[in-house]
């Protein structure tokens, strides 16, 4: 049997107001979860590279002004197939705001939608989870 090996993973806190955009995954990891937009690291991509192609693949989405937020490391024995995911997470605003998320994964999302940073949809996908858990906020910190 092959040894799993870490993989990489960008998503995206794609901020608009309060709120964030999020899909309900289908998948046999986390299914039905609510998750962010992102997705697997190319060979030779940037993280913001890798973000803006998988916010625009998922969604039909055009992000600016993307920023490295943090990293996070996890590891799920307990899954039917373990895996090692390092998670890069970024923040971006859209291109033009008047743009409308489309569902164009369906077979691997049921939909998008904004959410309230402080009234987020459950269950939410295990890494998010525990980022919001340990009370990480995605917004800028504001001045004045």
């Amino acid at each position: 049997m092959e040894k799993p090996v870490p993989r990489v993973a960008v998503v995206v806190f794609l901020v608009k107001g309060k709120s964030v955009l999020l899909g309900r995954r289908r998948s046999s990891f986390g299914d039905s979860t609510f998750a962010l937009p992102g997705g697997h690291l190319e060979f030779g991509e940037s993280f913001e590279e890798c973000g803006a192609r998988e916010m625009e693949e998922e969604t039909g989405l055009v992000i600016t002004k993307t920023e490295l937020l943090t990293v996070t490391n996890n590891v799920h024995l307990e899954e039917p197939k373990p895996c090692h995911y390092v998670t890069v997470f970024l923040r971006a605003v859209l291109a033009d705001p008047n743009q409308v998320p489309q569902n164009l994964e369906p077979e691997k999302c049921y939909g998008w939608d904004w959410f309230d940073w402080d009234n987020l949809p459950k269950p939410l996908f295990l890494p998010l989870e525990k980022m919001v858990l340990s009370g990480f906020n995605p917004f800028p910190a504001t001045t004045g």
